[in-house]
């Protein structure tokens, strides 16, 4: 799968969640997720716990909270939707602040941000400590086929490559004084643009050449094999597991 490639959500250290197998972790993630999602929205403390298990799980792995709450940022476009939820959902309407809203919509928003900002966070946690190349190891592991862990990693790579890419003509225009401002300066941005997918084509066909050339035939070797124990399987099933405890309760309170 090639050689080790870190990314910035991901924070090198030594603990236990860090040791788990990759696919026990995807795994674990998956499960969990599933059962938050099929837990009833009117149990709200269940999401409580809920985000006590996962901050159980981000202190085990050493995670800072300020690290973990910076990574949430990317859910603000959930957000912004729930928070119209309250004001277009038809429905009975309630007093909010002074303000008529709807209980359906109140419940949808509710629904939304709970089960979403867990989803985030587990997957931000499992980010923070498995490698990119770890993880495509782990999808492999579980059987996902070839071909779509063969596009992620493409995609991971020529996304590196294309930022590269962009930031290196940056540099050349600014080098040569180059600064956008306004409108008259959107038809510089679209020639880079345009350049920029011509160099990616390009870049593209010379590695698919040199893969050929060096034996590739639509699959990648696989240099390590990873497995589990049964311990590491029970590790990472106790945050699912525990979850899915809540959720029953959750159906039967």
């Amino acid at each position: 799968m090639g050689a080790g490639h870190a990314h910035k959500l991901y924070r090198h250290g030594h603990s236990p969640v860090h040791a788990l197998p990759p696919h026990c972790k995807l795994a674990a993630v998956l499960c969990f997720v599933v059962v938050v999602v099929s837990t009833p929205r009117e149990a709200v403390w269940a999401f409580a716990l809920y985000a006590v298990l996962l901050a159980a799980v981000a202190a085990v792995a050493r995670i800072p909270a300020g690290f973990l709450l910076k990574r949430l940022v990317i859910e603000v476009p959930f957000v912004a939707f729930a928070l119209l939820m309250p004001f277009v959902v038809p429905g009975e309407q309630t007093e909010l602040l002074g303000i008529s809203v709807s209980v359906p919509g109140l419940w949808g928003a509710w629904n939304v941000l709970a089960k979403g900002t867990l989803g985030v966070a587990a997957s931000v946690i499992l980010a923070s400590t498995t490698e990119l190349r770890s993880l495509l190891l782990g999808l492999q592991r579980l059987r996902l086929p070839p071909l779509l862990v063969q596009i992620a990693s493409f995609m991971i790579r020529y996304g590196d490559v294309i930022t590269d890419e962009l930031r290196r003509m940056s540099i050349a225009r600014r080098s040569r004084g180059f600064e956008a401002s306004g409108v008259r300066h959107w038809g510089v941005l679209a020639k880079t643009a345009g350049a920029l997918f011509i160099r990616s084509y390009e870049r593209g066909e010379r590695v698919h050449l040199a893969m050929v050339s060096r034996g590739y035939t639509g699959t990648m070797p696989v240099i390590d094999e990873v497995t589990a124990s049964r311990t590491q399987w029970a590790r990472a099933a106790a945050l699912p597991v525990l979850a899915l405890v809540v959720c029953l309760l959750g159906w039967t309170i």
